[in-house]
């Protein structure tokens, strides 16, 4: 279809929806059909004059990938992990779109000295990152895997213990359904095992005989998980045995194994609920038992460890914890369940008391788990806002009452911090990466017996990147309800007069234009991070802002309680007073001002479109979740019920029916202005489907509404695939925000 510059306007075809004795004649529910050659013409035709409209901005979106590219080691190799035998690591290759994942021997650790440091420390980074490294394997080559297709997404990448077999699961169309693969690493061939529509996540079992994998059900809820005996063809009719079936339509399932390779695990969850089973992995073909019985409203996690010679489960609950704490049970009593102790809920096994608390629990610090090694814990949390990693070393002697974790220490400011590549039960130091705003990633070990730092890598920034040359700071907003609400801004020192002052804004400084990003949903926490990108927007004068509004996590589990069900309004008037804070501070104003928020911050963008569009210039909505009301009362739909502990049922609930009617972006668009507004989709998202954002548009355009919308036809809910492609989209993104702040034609 040629492009046009004429805006598609959706034919309006009556679609009565009737429940608690409202009726709904919506318009454009025809979209839904996937299967419509009208639909797939309507949504090309979306495209075509997108496309048309911002075919100025062609030039721009040229330059900001230049820009991209220019600060992008685009040839570089990760840092490699050690597991068993061998170093493994992912490297990328100027001018190819994903990595490349390889492994190098190991040398032998000393039986005698298994703690060595150097045993753990990997090789250190090549002068030329474009040569292999001496005896160089490359295990997967996911250009090669992604070959005549449009899209690719790796969902499961394992290997067995001793190295021989690797399974990956790939995804050609961007709906999350992974078609899973072995491969002998020895033979570099595939064996005969190939499993359609699984889950992401697969792993083997220590003994690599058996691979354990999920699949869904029809409505993408991960249900059932499966033991696949490895070398046979797999699936159902193969032979695959069902280990674990959930039917309740609320609660999803997953599978892993813990890090002593003692345990596998089984988790069922809802959005409140949790309850897992286990089973001695030098078993796999047994019966799992429950750890503890699902307690509605108690979410539990579990982490294996030994504790001065002895087994013990560390369960991270919320049982009369609501920010959640670390209690220590024992193993050794079986296959009975557990009681945590917490609130006096009496245990199904009294074999299993005594029951120590590790971390207990504290009003304002969010647990958010322990990681166990045999010679040290560590411990997840939040304060503040801000992510902490705290490490316990283990002794001989010392028992969890004498355990005391120490926050690790990287820096000042708006910092995140956590550990990332860590599989090794016995290594001697934790591997963590930090970062802010305005520092790129730097990973590290610490070596835990001595406290000492190893800089492993930081994250090459080409083009004389300086951090000095950014600011970042915290501000707060007051919502209606007198809550402060905390607000991160990142700007480029010197072209932001109103945040360059000492210490205070300017009341004579020109207004900035800002980019004022939000989210605020599943207690989901938006944590400081650098982004290359970015940096593109921050060199043209823009402020980079996060309202951190409720219904996210970074307060505590009361910050996220308080923006969901039936206080979800408070994301949308949380992000609307860190709007009007920015603007009343001289920061910005309305006129130069761009809203972002993808998924449910896209329903957070449609939300605030309807109740303060005179705040905003744009407002830029990704994958947006804007039809709530007609998706969740649709259980059939991808997720539907399990989503009902985080919105509310309202197929069997009035008052929830009628609380999100009165907050639906799509139910709730007037005859108002609107600011402009670019919408961003894919065809195969099965999180969010194409059909809302769609509704939404044309709805808009009914009212008037400068709106644009883009979907992409061979993606998922994470959008295109590949690198380049991603950069590719974000450009046109932020030439979009720049040509409506007015600062399409600055120059970094």
């Amino acid at each position: 279809m040629s492009k046009t510059s004429t805006a598609p306007i959706a034919e309006r075809i009556p679609h009565r929806r009737e429940h608690h004795g409202d009726v709904v004649v919506d318009h454009y529910e025809w979209l839904r059909d996937k299967e419509s050659p009208a639909v797939l013409d309507h949504l090309r035709a979306e495209n075509a004059y997108s496309d048309a409209r911002m075919a100025h901005l062609e030039p721009l979106r040229e330059r900001i990938v230049a820009e991209i590219k220019g600060r992008v080691r685009e040839t570089d190799m990760g840092i490699p992990v050690r597991e068993g035998d061998w170093w493994y690591y992912g490297r990328t290759v100027e001018g190819l779109q994903y990595a490349i994942q390889c492994r190098v021997p190991a040398a032998p650790i000393d039986p005698a000295n298994q703690q060595d440091p150097v045993a753990w420390t990997p090789p250190p980074p090549l002068d030329d990152p474009s040569q292999p490294r001496e005896g160089e394997q490359v295990i997967l080559d996911a250009n090669v895997e992604a070959e005549g297709h449009e899209f690719f997404s790796l969902g499961s990448l394992d290997i067995t213990l001793d190295g021989r077999f690797m399974l990956y699961a790939t995804d050609t169309e961007g709906d999350e359904r992974y078609t899973l693969r072995i491969r002998d690493l020895t033979t570099g061939e595939n064996l005969p095992d190939e499993i359609a529509e699984t889950a992401a996540g697969a792993f083997f079992s220590p003994d690599g005989r058996f691979v354990l994998y999920c699949t869904v059900d029809d409505s993408w809820r991960p249900d059932t998980v499966w033991r696949h005996a490895v070398g046979t063809i797999g699936g159902e009719a193969g032979g695959d045995v069902r280990v674990f079936h959930e039917p309740d339509e609320s609660y999803w399932v997953g599978a892993g194994l813990t890090r002593s390779q003692r345990f596998l695990l089984i988790e069922a969850s809802s959005s409140i609920t949790s309850e897992v089973r286990y089973l001695d992995a030098s078993t796999p073909e047994g019966e799992f038992a429950v750890i503890r019985p699902r307690v509605d409203g108690v979410e539990y996690d579990v982490e294996h460890a030994i504790i001065d010679g002895r087994d013990r489960w560390l369960i991270t609950h919320n049982d009369g914890a609501p920010d959640f704490q670390v209690d220590s049970v024992p193993i050794e009593a079986g296959t009975g369940s557990t009681d945590t102790g917490s609130t006096g809920t009496e245990a199904a096994d009294a074999a299993l008391a005594p029951v120590v608390t590790l971390v207990p629990h504290l009003p304002g610090r969010r647990v958010e788990g322990v990681d166990a090694f045999a010679g040290f814990l560590v411990l997840d949390s939040r304060r503040d806002g801000l992510p902490r990693t705290g490490v316990a070393r283990l002794a001989p002697g010392i028992r969890e009452q004498d355990l005391d974790f120490v926050d690790l220490e990287v820096g000042d400011g708006l910092i995140s911090i956590g550990a990332s590549g860590n599989p090794e039960w016995g290594q001697p130091m934790l591997r963590v990466g930090y970062t802010s705003f305005i520092e790129p990633a730097t990973v590290a070990n610490h070596v835990v017996a001595t406290g000492e730092w190893i800089i492993l890598k930081r994250q090459p920034v080409l083009g004389g990147y300086e951090s000095a040359d950014y600011a970042e700071r915290r501000d707060w907003a007051v919502a209606d309800d007198g809550t402060r609400i905390p607000i991160s801004l990142v700007w480029k020192r010197g072209l932001v007069p109103a945040l360059d002052g000492p210490g205070a804004e300017s009341e004579a400084a020109e207004p900035s234009p800002l980019l004022l990003y939000g989210y605020g949903s599943y207690e989901a926490s938006m944590d400081p991070g650098f982004s290359i990108p970015r940096l593109s927007l921050l060199d043209r004068g823009v402020v980079f802002a996060i309202a951190h509004v409720r219904g996210g996590g970074e307060m505590g589990r009361a910050w996220y309680e308080n923006g969901k069900t039936l206080t979800k309004t408070n994301t949308f008037t949380d992000f609307v007073a860190s709007a009007r804070h920015l603007i009343d501070a001289g920061v910005t104003a309305p006129d130069r001002i761009v809203a972002e928020g993808g998924s449910a911050g896209g329903l957070l963008m449609g939300a605030v479109a309807n109740i303060a569009p005179e705040l905003f210039a744009g407002i830029l909505a990704d994958v947006p979740f804007v039809d709530p009301l007609t998706s969740i009362l649709m259980p059939e739909l991808p997720l539907t019920v399990i989503e009902w502990d985080e919105w509310g049922d309202p197929l069997h609930d009035p008052d929830v029916y009628a609380y999100m009617k009165a907050y639906a972006p799509y139910e709730n668009v007037t005859e108002q202005p609107y600011p402009r507004i670019l919408a961003v989709t894919s065809l195969n998202d099965t999180r969010v489907l194409y059909v809302e954002p769609a509704k939404w548009v044309a709805r808009l355009r009914e009212v008037g509404a400068d709106v644009l919308l883009r979907c992409e036809m061979e993606a998922g809910h994470g959008g295109v695939s590949g690198r380049y492609s991603a950069w590719n989209q974000r450009a046109i993104e932020l030439a979009w925000m720049l040509d409506v702040l007015g600062r399409a034609d600055t120059a970094p």
